[in-house]
């Protein structure tokens, strides 16, 4: 084995070495919380265990969605998976606890239907939440149906959210991070 095999062969070693992974948080319960430094979810929507799916965008709201904004409507938002709903984010980034006086207050809007609501089915926005890593669900109403609201948590990280609402479900998943 010429000189330079034996010293590339433990130079392999220890690249090797540095890419394995480690243990991930000692509380699985509590993961790594947060948005990217650039305020969107670290993934895609269904891309599995480990990140927030559901991206916060930062442009116009969709068209349907600007009743009552003014100008192209441009505010952190996330969009339902199904495209039925949108969370106007005006307390992006969504805190479990915020200590300067602002809430976590999001405004719901679904997107117009031509059909009428289910009678038989509540108006009221139900959210059932459940933190990544977790099984618990937390509920939260927003009387009324769709519309503004303040939604708080009780841990940081990706909770993914279930929405009924007047017969109609989405689903998307938002980060709340550490105060």
């Amino acid at each position: 084995m010429g000189p330079w095999k034996k010293l590339l062969l433990p130079a392999a070693v220890i690249l090797l070495a540095g890419c394995t992974t480690g243990a991930g948080p000692a509380d699985p319960a509590d993961p790594p919380a947060g948005p990217a430094a650039d305020g969107t979810a670290s993934r895609a929507v269904g891309t599995g265990a480990g990140g927030c799916g559901s991206r916060v965008e930062t442009g116009p709201l969709p068209e349907w969605a600007r009743t009552g904004f003014s100008g192209d409507a441009r505010m952190p938002h996330v969009m339902g998976e199904n495209g039925d709903i949108v969370a106007a984010l005006f307390g992006h980034p969504l805190r479990v606890a915020r200590t300067d006086g602002s809430t976590n207050k999001i405004l719901w809007v679904a997107r117009p239907t031509g059909t009428s609501p289910d009678p038989a089915s509540t108006p009221a926005l139900q959210i059932t939440a459940t933190r990544d890593g977790t099984d618990t669900p937390v509920t939260r109403e927003v009387a009324g149906g769709p519309g503004p609201s303040i939604i708080d948590l009780p841990r940081a990280g990706c909770w993914h959210l279930e929405l009924r609402w007047s017969g109609r479900t989405d689903t998307m998943d938002l980060v709340y991070a550490r105060s």
